[in-house]
């Protein structure tokens, strides 16, 4: 079985060929991809694989954007931080859908699905599912947290959050009021339980609110670089595939 990753999280697309290669010795990892771009890139150039292990939100975009520019002609299993309910939804045909952290058993199911069962249905019809059920289903975003806090619990609510940055393995939101608090989720599920109209993952290690901005500033290498109203000594930079993003995040 030949196999391609597209994670744009380095540690998941390690874990994912490791836990790959620990359920199928003989499987062929062709090639681990990031971007939206570069896998277009790829598949246009290569004999497209067995199956492709694919992250839905990518540096430069989402993954969908792939099949708008090359038909690929093979099984995809999509992996990503969702909602369980979207795993129920799309366990149809070549496709499969596993919420993050992958699970080695569920893999396994995945990848024997594959095996065993006939392509019913193309790639791109798949994909056209997917998009349908996003527009149908009505998205909630997290509106608070429920934090300890000495000898019981406190509300914050995300109107209070000004932005949220990761260091030493800590999740950490700043509030508008500059204190910091620390949560358990990871910057990756926060990206996904956020409302994207007011919060922005700018890099690994931070999503920005729209208020939370004071200048935009041009970087090296076609960057861009925040610059905070309760932190402006931080670096806050946004990446040149990114760019475009922001840009489009911003004007609304």
């Amino acid at each position: 079985m030949r196999i391609v990753i597209v994670e744009d999280e380095k540690p998941n697309a390690t874990r994912l060929k490791n836990l790959v290669q620990d359920i199928c010795p003989d499987a062929e990892v062709d090639a681990l991809l990031d971007t939206v771009t570069g896998s277009v890139a790829w598949f246009r150039e290569h004999t497209h694989p067995d199956v492709v292990l694919m992250d839905i939100r990518l540096a430069d975009g989402l993954s969908f954007d792939i099949f708008q520019q090359v038909p690929l002609q093979c099984p995809v299993i999509f992996t990503t931080a969702y909602d369980e309910y979207a795993i129920r939804a799309f366990k149809v045909n070549s496709i499969d859908y596993l919420l993050k952290p992958i699970e080695k058993e569920d893999l396994r199911q995945a990848l024997d699905k594959i095996r065993k069962e006939p392509v019913q249905a193309g790639p791109t019809e798949m994909v056209q599912q997917l998009l349908e059920f996003f527009k149908q289903k009505e998205v909630s975003y997290r509106t608070r947290f429920m934090l300890p806090f000495r000898d019981g619990y406190r509300t914050v609510l995300v109107e209070d959050v000004d932005f949220v940055f990761y260091a030493a393995n800590v999740t950490h939101l700043v509030l508008k009021d500059k204190s910091h608090v620390v949560v358990t989720q990871t910057m990756d599920e926060l990206e996904e339980q956020l409302n994207p109209i007011q919060f922005f993952r700018a890099n690994r290690q931070h999503i920005i609110g729209v208020h939370s901005i004071d200048r935009i500033l041009h970087s090296f290498n076609g960057k861009l670089q925040i610059r905070l109203k309760r932190d402006p000594e931080r670096e806050v930079l946004v990446s040149k595939e990114k760019v475009p993003l922001f840009k489009q995040w911003l004007d609304k």
